[in-house]
């Protein structure tokens, strides 16, 4: 028998894009978890055995999960992140560098920033989009030298420091509390 419960969240509890809960249980669903959401309601789907508190893990965590993508989507699709790579790439790197990717992720919560020098790809914490415009672009230049010098080394940080607030940024990154490689 499957079954339905409707939970409207208490006033301002409503985070971004949900403002109410329903949860839809199967006794056909024996494992899996999925969650949707439909005009501000986020529907969680569960197997029929599952209990209150394994509930409510997975509606908190399919909250957050959504709600970080849709954040993640909002931000990426400016292209606000990508022409400022170019504008840096130009200013700092002569315009020679290439990668595949660069975008926001929601998923790094130890560091502001990484490269996968072997597909090319950049990815910047979502925290940065709420930090000040010459810290952000300290941490994009700072993956473009990766792709150029993969590591820490001397070489390495000659390639950064080109960027004039290098130091000034890289003090507020570890007052953040946050691996700022």
């Amino acid at each position: 028998m499957d079954s339905q419960l409707q939970l409207a969240l208490p006033t301002g509890d409503t985070v971004g894009l949900i403002k109410s809960i329903e949860v839809r249980r199967s006794a056909r669903r024996r494992r899996t978890v999925a969650a949707k959401v439909e005009e501000e309601t986020l529907i969680v789907y569960l197997p029929q055995r599952m209990s209150k508190a394994e509930e409510a893990q997975w509606i908190e965590k399919m909250r957050r999960r959504l709600e970080d993508r849709d954040r993640r989507e909002k931000l990426n699709s400016s292209g606000d992140l990508s022409r400022r790579a170019k504008d840096l790439n130009e200013r700092y790197f002569g315009g020679k560098l290439k990668w595949t990717s660069i975008e926001y992720v929601t998923n790094q919560n130890s560091r502001y920033g990484s490269c996968t020098i072997t597909d090319a790809t950049i990815r910047i914490s979502d925290v940065l989009a709420t930090m000040p415009g010459w810290v952000r672009d300290y941490v994009i230049v700072h993956e473009l030298a990766h792709l150029i010098v993969p590591d820490h080394s001397t070489r390495f940080w000659k390639l950064v420091a080109a960027y004039p607030l290098t130091e000034r940024a890289r003090g507020f990154l570890i007052a953040k509390g946050m691996d700022e490689s």
